[in-house]
């Protein structure tokens, strides 16, 4: 039970990192670039990589081993659903009336900029690694392409509310921490997988932000949180 740890500490740093308060009120509604800010996908994708050795004693193989102890039977399809939540939510949070940080179309533009990003980079490495799945269906497992997703999403969805919600990057990335748990525990792929997955999903997002130039309608400077 011990190997999940690694996985469970990863998930509680995403939260602490990123589930920062504010004291003020105002807040600059468009992200800049901080190096700061890589800190936590470049430690997801490093401690991917770092697991993923592919002897026998490798550390990625023993969890396998403890899941099929555990719960070798267990299957669920709920995780094919549960990467796109936090998209729902977001748009559905706008629908409802509660403004996010960015208009509609911009949104929609950084979001398919991050999509594109996201999956172009987990189809390359899926492609050239060539890295049996833990059920020995396929030889695509490293990385992810679930976790990537549901993290990209995660990303998306505090980028445009954390400041509103301060509870929200807890409940985002948690969701989409558990979409990562699923993946193992429906053997479909490894703890490298999921990390490195994870580490790729938050990265690409956050670069559709990052390099957004922000073409259609007017930037406002700031926003008001108590009046918006």
């Amino acid at each position: 039970m011990k190997k999940w740890l690694l996985f469970y500490f990863c998930t509680c740093y995403i939260s602490l990192l990123h589930a920062q308060t504010r004291d003020s009120i105002i807040v600059r509604p468009y992200p800049a670039f901080t190096v700061r800010q890589l800190s936590l996908p470049l430690t997801l994708a490093v401690l991917g990589l770092a697991s993923n050795g592919n002897g026998n004693e490798a550390f990625k193989k023993e969890v396998v081993e403890e899941r099929n102890e555990m719960m070798p039977k267990f299957h669920t399809s709920i995780d094919n659903y549960l990467q796109f939540a936090p998209l729902v939510i977001a748009y559905g949070l706008d629908a409802a009336g509660v403004k996010s940080k960015t208009d509609l179309l911009n949104r929609s533009a950084i979001l398919m900029k991050g999509e594109l990003l996201m999956l172009g980079s987990v189809y390359v490495l899926k492609k050239y690694t060539h890295q049996l799945r833990p059920d020995g269906s396929t030889y695509n497992s490293f990385p992810s392409g679930h976790t990537a997703q549901a993290f990209a999403a995660a990303t998306l969805l505090c980028e445009e509310y954390k400041d509103r919600f301060h509870w929200m990057p807890y409940a985002a990335y948690g969701l989409a921490s558990g979409v990562g748990m699923l993946r193992m525990a429906n053997n479909r792929h490894y703890i490298s997988d999921v990390l490195l997955g994870a580490g790729i999903g938050i990265l690409s997002m956050k670069v559709a932000y990052w390099t957004h130039q922000y073409k259609w309608g007017k930037r406002t400077q700031a926003i008001n949180l108590e009046n918006p």
